[in-house]
């Protein structure tokens, strides 16, 4: 009796089992519900050039800085102050200049009274050498007096121009007409030799800065219109190859490239980022496949793109990607020039995704 209890039980058990093999659930993953996607395919480009990142810098720019040593006494303007050419910026504490100059003052005082006596003495003994009344022994020891004289006196002036001098960097003026970008020292601060105080540049006239490797910079021409993306942006402004360093033997193989941005009305500041598209000069360009970006799946440092199959299901290719180009990017392999690729979808996308294509 216990035996044919135990065989009933494992037969509902079993039955159980198999019901649940079928729920609802299951039979969703089986069919699933399809994803509408639009495809194209890749544009295509006979257009070669380079693109290189660089920083967008204004043109006229200025890091002020001391070579005397001191405590600021007074700092005039903040950050973001326009200012106009030779207008007082920073005062730094110059008693010690004040004191050197009253002492030269006194010599320059004293010079000039050495100065004239000796030349009275040099006009009176000069015409009695014409009279014959003094000898050629006099007249060359009072004319090297003379000499003298004057030399320290020059030189008692040249010590106070000097003092001047020192005077112009303890009273910091701006050295055009400008917006300051940067302060970097307060009242109180201790000045030092060659510390950076303030920043000023010129808006309104800006130029990229871009590095170019030893390997491309021969097929970069001085005066030839670009292309600038600013990454922040977006916005694509146009340029001028204005200046190309012939040295980079202090950049480690990298040549200072600088291009002249044109006219705009964007909303660019210095330090923004940016790529410039270098035309090349090679003589036969090569076709290159172009996709957007908006179409890439990113995973760490690999790049992707959904591909649809024969079946319309969703295949996930892992692409080697070249320069970028505005808003689309080169692609070096895994998709060839002639072949599908999603551009957006309406729905989650993954390997095996049935598609409903646009």
């Amino acid at each position: 009796m216990k035996t044919k209890l135990y065989i009933l039980s494992l037969l509902g058990a079993t039955s159980l089992f198999f019901s649940c093999g079928d729920s609802p659930e299951q039979n969703t993953a089986a069919n699933p519900e399809t994803v509408e996607v639009t495809v194209e395919t890749p544009s295509k480009s006979n257009q070669s050039f380079l693109t290189f990142s660089g920083k967008i810098e204004a043109v006229e720019n200025a890091t002020l800085s001391t070579r005397n040593m001191g405590y600021v006494t007074r700092v005039n303007t903040n950050v973001g102050d326009e200012v106009k050419k030779g207008q007082l910026l920073i005062e730094i504490n110059n008693a010690d200049l004040q004191a050197k100059r009253g002492q030269v003052n006194a010599g320059i005082t004293e010079a000039t009274a050495a100065f004239n006596n000796a030349e009275k003495d040099f006009e009176r003994y000069n015409s009695l050498f014409q009279d014959n009344s003094a000898t050629q022994k006099e007249m060359d020891d009072i004319t090297a007096r003379y000499e003298m004289a004057k030399a320290r006196l020059e030189a008692a002036r040249q010590q106070k121009n000097e003092i001047n001098a020192q005077f112009a960097y303890s009273n910091i003026v701006a050295p055009f007409s400008g917006v300051v970008t940067a302060r970097n020292v307060e009242v109180g601060d201790m000045a030092n030799p060659g510390m950076p105080l303030l920043s000023l540049e010129v808006l309104g006239n800006f130029e990229v800065r871009a590095s170019v490797p030893e390997s491309e910079i021969a097929s970069v021409e001085q005066w030839t219109e670009v292309d600038v993306l600013v990454k922040s942006s977006g916005e694509t402004l146009k340029g001028t190859v204005s200046e190309i360093s012939t040295s980079a033997s202090n950049s480690g193989g990298q040549y200072l490239v600088k291009v002249a941005l044109n006219e705009t009305d964007a909303e660019i500041y210095s330090g923004m980022y940016a790529s410039v598209q270098f035309p090349t000069t090679a003589k036969e360009n090569r076709e290159v496949v172009l996709i957007p970006t908006s179409a890439l799946i990113t995973r760490g440092d690999l790049h992707g793109i959904y591909t649809p199959s024969q079946q319309n299901t969703a295949i996930l290719r892992w692409v080697r990607l070249g320069r970028t180009i505005g808003d689309e990017v080169e692609v070096l392999s895994g998709l060839s020039a002639g072949e599908s690729f999603i551009t957006s979808a309406e729905g989650k996308l993954y390997n095996g995704a049935r598609l409903e294509i646009q």
